[in-house]
């Protein structure tokens, strides 16, 4: 009976193939030309797009390099106005514009020469010469403080340029910078149709062009420019009767499909020779035939398949099961519903391992009513499914997905549980850091055949710990480090500097302070001080190690320094945030914090830090006797 069922659905089956491959050979062939225009319609959108970018790119490009040169235009006319003892020789200008980033700096007078230039033959030229030149005079005589002029052929040299003056403000007169309009000039050239078709990917055969419908020019072309393009499909008459796709004749008989889309000006086309079209179809109406002789013989199999399942397999399956489930995957659900008998020993089975579960559950459910934040492990490696009580995802902070994968996969298990614990808290040996607020104390017991663990939650200690060192460790007002463990640091960073640097021990003494507790109260002076304090902190601190000493007076190491001249930069950068940090005294009163300091330094890893501190103190005094608001250094006497 069987082979008789096989043999009659063989021939019902293959009959209708032959029937769906004849219907469609007919829909294949009209449908081959409609999904090449779908092809050609997307990668004409991907052009399109491609030269819509570039052109919003070039153009935020430009603004943005416009903003940029403006403001280091306006850099160089301030120093000019500020600083008047800069020598304006060329060597000079050169430095200054070297400096600023640009490729020429120019200082026109107010009778349009230029006095001074990067450049020694611009040296006395007359900006009125030229029309490049002459534009930046009306600078002069109007109310526009700035002038950006577009990337052009500079009077001097013919050379492209762009040029950006700005109007001084001490003195009548224009300072010039100019750049080499590099990325502009690169953005421009690939926003153009030859260089996008040039590097866009084509199928064998096919040419994707665009033409100028108004003069027939070849805007590019993705075989490049040395194509003949005298061919009928790229004149633009031709081209506009193929919007829907359509057959074009060459000269040598051979036919094209041409594709064009219209943008803008611009005839967007896609031209694939027919016999592309023909080997194509060929290629799909025999790939489905083969795909349909194929998906009979599966059917003829699974047929035959599931004859042979109803009387073998549901037994096969069940044996397969129940090695599952020793094996550990307690999860498995054996299901054999070929008949009735195979469904109620299925059913057995399954209430068999539900109650081994419910152990696990009840284990849960003790540990729950303890009220310990406690889990346990058991896992093997020769059984897959690993045994864990609740609490265990909340305990290591894991999701509902993630901890379901680990407990389906001891080997997965194991590796994670082993990466948590390779990574101990820093001074400790089984604490381990699951997230920012949590941590948990994992104890473990493996031997050969199995791994049992325990996982307790002890946040709340580790939490109250670190809160105690950093009580222990810093000042509750300023959030400073303490005196006495900045000096621990210090020392710590003195002694492992690297070998040619040096660094500074600096002490600090607020300015007036008494005046403002008096002034104001304490309260305002208690907030003076944060405000000084957040100053120290804001510093890189990679380069500053800051502590308060007591009261109104603070101290800092500063680090990492290449010499003295390194620490003096880094003493003035703290100085200059004091400037542009007035702090507010009251709803109509604010002040600049003003403080004097003393440096001592060394590059001896080996030095005393005690001694630099006095040293430091020394220099501090010397300071406040003399001047105060500054900051001075130790000399030996």
């Amino acid at each position: 009976m069987q082979k008789t069922f096989i043999r009659y659905t063989f021939i019902i089956i293959t009959s209708a193939i032959f029937l769906i491959f004849f219907i469609n050979l007919l829909i294949t062939l009209h449908t081959l030309e409609s999904q090449q225009y779908n092809k050609f319609y997307t990668k004409s959108e991907q052009v399109i797009h491609t030269l819509e970018n570039n052109q919003a790119e070039l153009s935020i490009l430009q603004e943005n390099l416009d903003e940029d040169y403006l403001t280091r235009a306006k850099a160089a006319a301030y120093i000019f106005d500020t600083q008047e003892e800069i020598s304006m020789n060329v060597d000079e200008m050169k430095y200054l514009a070297t400096l600023l980033n640009v490729d020429e700096l120019h200082v026109i007078d107010e009778n349009g020469f230029i006095i001074a230039a990067s450049v020694s033959r611009y040296v006395g030229f007359d900006m009125s010469k030229h029309e490049q030149s002459r534009a930046f005079l009306s600078l002069l005589e109007s109310d526009e403080d700035y002038f950006i002029q577009e990337a052009q052929p500079n009077a001097a040299d013919q050379k492209i340029m762009q040029y950006i003056g700005v109007t001084r403000k001490e003195k009548k007169g224009i300072v010039q910078v100019g750049f080499k309009p590099t990325r502009q000039l690169e953005a421009k050239a690939r926003n153009t149709c030859e260089y996008i078709f040039s590097r866009f990917p084509t199928d064998s055969g096919e040419q994707l062009f665009a033409v100028d419908r108004f003069t027939g020019a070849i805007l590019g072309h993705s075989g490049g420019m040395n194509t003949d393009f005298s061919a009928a499909y790229y004149q633009p008459e031709q081209l506009l009767e193929c919007t829907k796709g359509s057959y074009k004749k060459e000269e040598n008989g051979s036919s094209m499909y041409v594709m064009v889309r219209e943008y803008g000006d611009i005839l967007i086309g896609l031209a694939i020779p027919q016999t592309n079209l023909t080997h194509q179809l060929f290629k799909q109406v025999f790939n489905t035939l083969w795909y349909l002789l194929l998906i009979e013989a599966i059917i003829l199999i699974l047929l035959n398949y599931l004859v042979k399942r109803k009387v073998v397999n549901g037994i096969h399956l069940i044996i397969q099961n129940l090695m599952d489930i020793t094996n550990g995957n307690l999860d498995t659900t054996v299901a054999a519903d070929d008949n009735p008998e195979l469904k109620a020993l299925s059913s057995g089975i399954n209430t068999m391992v539900k109650s081994i579960i419910s152990i696990s559950d009840r284990i849960s459910a003790i540990i729950k009513i303890s009220g310990i934040p406690l889990a346990a492990f058991e896992y093997q490696f020769d059984a897959k499914h690993v045994f864990v009580t609740s609490g265990f995802k909340e305990l290591l902070d894991i999701s509902e997905e993630k901890a379901k994968e680990l407990c389906q996969d001891a080997v997965k298990f194991d590796k994670y549980i082993k990466n948590i614990v390779n990574n101990p808290l820093k001074g400790e040996t089984d604490i381990f850091q699951i997230n920012d607020t949590k941590y948990v104390r994992i104890h473990m017991s493996e031997s050969s055949n199995t791994n049992l663990g325990v996982i307790i939650d002890i946040s709340k200690d580790i939490i109250e710990k670190q809160q105690m060192q950093y009580e222990n460790t810093h000042d509750t007002l300023t959030k400073l480090y303490k005196y006495s463990y900045f000096k621990q640091l210090a020392s710590e960073r003195l002694q492992n500097k690297p070998s040619k640097s040096v660094c500074a021990i600096v002490m600090l003494d607020l300015d007036s302070f008494k005046s403002i507790n008096d002034t104001f109260g304490h309260d305002i002076g208690d907030k003076y001080l944060q405000h000084f304090s957040n100053i120290m902190r804001s510093m890189p601190p990679e380069h500053f190690l800051s502590a308060r000493r007591s009261g109104d007076e603070f101290c800092m190491m500063l680090l990492n320094c290449s010499d003295k001249n390194d620490i003096i930069q880094y003493l003035n950068q703290f100085y200059q945030a004091l400037e542009q940090t007035p702090m507010s005294l009251s709803d109509s009163q604010s002040k600049i914090i003003h403080a004097s300091s003393g440096f001592a330094w060394t590059a001896d890893s080996n030095a005393d830090i005690d001694e630099l501190l006095n040293y430091a103190d020394e220099a501090l005094y010397d300071i406040k006797r003399e001047t105060k608001g500054r900051f001075g250094e130790y000399h030996m006497s």
